[in-house]
């Protein structure tokens, strides 16, 4: 019985396969098995989310303009997406693995994506986007190299390091889910992990002994790449290195103005990359430090991930008291100076965002202006909802770029609001209309007493102003319209508002959406669909062959359940790409 599942998921992937041999460029692909495990990262068993077995996931390492293939298999027993945070799936709105563009790959099933990391570079990473699954694991890390043809803008590192830093629950993403749904707070995080695991035993009272804890091993005198990536539920962390100084060097995708930090706040969802020399005395090992901010620090304390940077000469352990964090606890203008301080390198070579508008933004006219408003909590219909501009969102059984390509009515509106609501909020699906080759400015407005993080997907967007207070026309002469720096994931200080601008080049339906997960599980998104009035696939690829069908299309959808495939393709993965390569060398002797 299983050799017809396995045959139709090897001719899925010659399919596949066969597509990118006509391609320029090459191709790179993995097999991702998404289950659960057990693991105590905190000293208690729980139930986490691996990748492969591995929590966190194993990452993915591709280089510009290459072609991804990535199998998921899901062995959870929910539905499951992954998506790509920051890769602005250039043409393949199909492959970004949220609601809005995908159905959920079942229990039991998998599915292949298949994209191409067009002109992008940078440090990224994945997640699985439903069911508040982020919050038990399934996470890794996603870098693209710069083609060799294109220098870097400082010298190759002796080393590259993945460290994933977030607030952590003992409770699994499931009673997470129903706290919110019950109408809760989620509370205070139990820790911070580092890795995927807890902190050291830096204080015997705030740690307790047994957890097992990061250690990185460098050499001396070598400089490294160190990418960080803040993969939390909602907690911004500031990360530090014990007497080590932070040469930044680029931001999801887009390379800085390499400036030294001693420390740097990095919110829920971003991403950094620094150049750290290990040019330190041996006599000890050092602390690597994520704490919490904008939180009562004398409550928040044990909520401190650890790790320990480890010389190969080291001559011991880490000891004494940890770095100390930023002093601003009345004075929360030092962090946005240092958010402010971040630029981009208009002068560095290689892949930029949004090409068309990337050397000139500042004098592109605007076409479409958002103020989006985000307040505390609201009771919509006796359900606690969190609102962008009075609007809930509520993601439809059938996802909207699907309901496009099949023209099915009254799956969502068009109607999303330029202003927030004056009225009583309400729950809909409601989408902002974009403009193809427009350029849109929106206002984040954090009308909220936490600190905010929004993500668009599609795209890097141009930060190009933050600040306290209400947002007015006359606040656009403070913007930075000549080296703003463009990223796809953005903090919005409490009682502040932040200002982007958004080059509407690529077509799709994109998520706008709030990176702090029970905001976002509580709807505090929306989606940005841009449509060329004229179909060519030079703007958008077809619909992948593969696509799940799931709502008003469910008839369309072949049951096939493929768990027995699963495990042939695991066992024989070898040949499968042996295979594969062997179609590819031979295609064109039939051209």
């Amino acid at each position: 019985m299983a050799f017809p599942s396995f045959l139709s998921v090897f001719l899925i992937h010659i399919a596949l396969f066969v597509s990118l041999c006509h391609a320029d460029d090459p191709f790179v692909s993995y097999e991702f098995e998404v289950s659960y495990i057990t693991a105590s990262p905190l000293g208690v068993p729980q139930q986490v989310i691996a990748v492969n077995g591995k929590f966190p996931g194993p990452p993915i390492n591709v280089t510009t303009n290459n072609n991804v293939v990535v199998n998921v298999r899901n062995k959870l027993d929910e539905n499951l997406l992954i998506t790509w945070s920051g890769i602005q799936q250039r043409r393949s709105s199909w492959q970004d693995g949220v609601l809005g563009t995908n159905c959920p790959i079942p229990p039991k099933w998998n599915w292949t994506y298949q994209f191409q990391v067009k002109d992008q570079i940078g440090s990224f990473f994945y997640f699985p986007s439903l069911n508040f699954q982020r919050a038990s694991g399934g996470f890794g890390g996603f870098i693209i190299n710069n083609r060799a043809i294109i220098p870097i803008p400082f010298a190759t590192p002796d080393g590259d390091i993945i460290i994933m830093i977030g607030d952590w629950y003992t409770r699994n993403h499931t009673a997470l889910r129903k706290a919110l749904d019950a109408g809760k707070d989620l509370g205070m995080p139990d820790g911070v992990l580092i890795n995927g695991k807890g902190p050291y035993r830096y204080n015997d009272t705030l740690v307790g002994d047994g957890i097992d804890y990061e250690t990185i091993e460098v050499h001396p005198g070598k400089t490294y790449r160190i990418r960080v990536h803040n993969v939390g539920v909602s907690t911004s962390l500031n990360f530090r290195i014990q007497n080590h100084n932070l040469l930044l060097a680029e931001t999801e995708g887009s390379y800085t103005v390499q400036q030294n930090y001693t420390s740097l706040d990095i919110h829920a969802g971003q991403s950094y990359s620094f150049l750290v020399t290990m040019d330190q005395n041996a006599s000890t090992d050092y602390y690597i430090v994520a704490s919490a901010r904008f939180v009562n620090e004398s409550l928040w304390k044990r909520v401190t991930g650890v790790a320990i940077l480890h010389y190969t000469n080291s001559k011991g352990k880490a000891r004494g008291p940890l770095p100390d964090s930023p002093n601003d606890e009345y004075d929360k203008t030092f962090s946005m100076n240092q958010a402010r301080s971040i630029r981009w390198n208009v002068s560095a070579s290689g892949a930029r965002p949004n090409p068309q508008g990337s050397f000139r933004y500042g004098s592109i006219n605007v076409t479409d202006v958002y103020v989006l408003k985000n307040k505390p909590p609201v009771t919509i219909n006796g359900k606690r909802r969190a609102t962008l501009s009075g609007v809930s969102f509520v993601n439809p059984s059938t996802p909207i770029r699907l309901a496009d390509q099949y023209k099915v009515k009254g799956v969502y509106k068009l109607d999303f609001p330029t202003r927030p609501l004056m009225g009583p909020p309400r729950m809909e699906t409601s989408v902002i209309n974009g403009t193809y080759r427009g350029f849109m400015e929106v206002i984040l407005q954090n009308n909220d007493t936490k600190m905010q993080s929004y993500h668009m997907s599609g795209y890097a967007f141009f930060v190009v102003g933050m600040d306290y207070g209400e947002w007015t026309d006359s606040s656009r002469g403070t913007y930075n319209k000549w080296d703003g720096i463009a990223r796809s994931t953005i903090q919005v200080y409490p009682g502040a508002w932040t200002a982007i601008l958004i080059s509407l080049d690529n077509v799709g339906v994109w998520n706008l959406r709030a990176e702090n997960l029970d905001s976002w599980y509580l709807g505090q998104e929306t989606y940005v669909r841009v449509v060329n009035p004229e179909a060519t696939n030079k703007t958008e690829l077809p619909m992948p062959d593969n696509a799940l069908f799931c709502g008003a299309l469910s008839k369309l959808q072949k049951p096939e359940d493929i768990s027995s495939a699963a495990s042939i393709i695991g066992s024989r993965s070898k040949l499968l790409l042996t295979l594969l390569l062997m179609v590819c060398s031979v295609i064109p002797i039939f051209r």
